[in-house]
């Protein structure tokens, strides 16, 4: 069973104490990596499926919330096949980059990149989202869905955003959160604890990447408190956007 309280509150620190495969010794980065190699062949397909599309509709909201920032140069953090990439073309930059850490996630996403043609606009790069190589204030904006959560350091991971990120700049974040409402909480719970792990495991063959999505969402800091280390960061003006019932929230901050 899932521990209900969250690991980050035990420790009081920003790290991420979950790891997808409990009986290795590497790192989370490590580890992170691995299973995303793992599960790519199958990623866009279980994502798609396990959200009901609805991961579709979150994406698109909070690329809404960049338009009155107009930015021309995007960082997409934790790129994986990038979805949230091509996303972002619909404000249309000059140039978007996506860092991920795992190889096998960012061929599905060069090759969709490809297919689209859009190659010019969106580069797809190997890179660490805790240690990213980019100078100081090189984009106008920075975004991420789905991957702060896997960062071994949260803090320093976010940190190292607002570092890249322009003074002005917008940063959007897209997470999974826990819905506190009844009928909802008790639903998501039972979703993400005995359905969702048993299909993404059935489909992609990795017996831990689909029981380690619900602990680290549990683990995950949410909300105010995901605000908190977002401002400790150095961000500023914060919000945070509820969507679908608290399954998913956006967070804003500007540089």
């Amino acid at each position: 069973m899932i521990s209900n309280v969250p690991f980050y509150n035990i420790f009081n620190l920003p790290t991420m104490s979950v790891v997808p495969y409990k009986e290795k010794s590497t790192s989370k980065r490590e580890q992170v990596a691995e299973m995303f190699d793992n599960i790519s062949p199958k990623y866009d397909f279980l994502n798609h499926f396990l959200s009901a599309g609805i991961d579709i509709y979150w994406r698109k909201k909070a690329i809404k919330l960049l338009r009155s920032q107009k930015p021309q140069t995007i960082l997409d953090i934790a790129t994986g096949t990038g979805d949230f990439a091509i996303e972002a073309l619909a404000l249309k930059p000059k140039k978007i980059v996506g860092v991920d850490i795992s190889e096998g996630m960012l061929a599905v996403g060069r090759t969709k990149v490809q297919k689209l043609g859009m190659e010019n606009v969106i580069e797809l790069r190997t890179g660490d989202s805790e240690r990213l190589p980019f100078s100081d204030n090189s984009f106008e904006a920075v975004i991420a869905s789905f991957g702060v959560r896997n960062f071994e350091n949260l803090l320093k991971g976010l940190t190292d955003m607002y570092r890249v990120m322009k003074p002005g700049g917008m940063c959007v974040i897209v997470e999974f959160s826990k819905p506190k409402s009844f009928p909802f909480k008790q639903l998501y719970n039972f979703y993400f604890r005995y359905i969702l792990p048993v299909v993404g495991r059935l489909v992609s063959k990795d017996t831990s990447a689909y029981a380690y999505l619900p602990a680290s969402v549990q683990a995950f800091p949410d909300g105010t408190d995901f605000l908190k280390i977002y401002e400790q960061a150095g961000f500023k003006n914060t919000e945070c956007v509820p969507l679908t019932f608290g399954i998913c929230s956006i967070y804003v901050g500007k540089k």
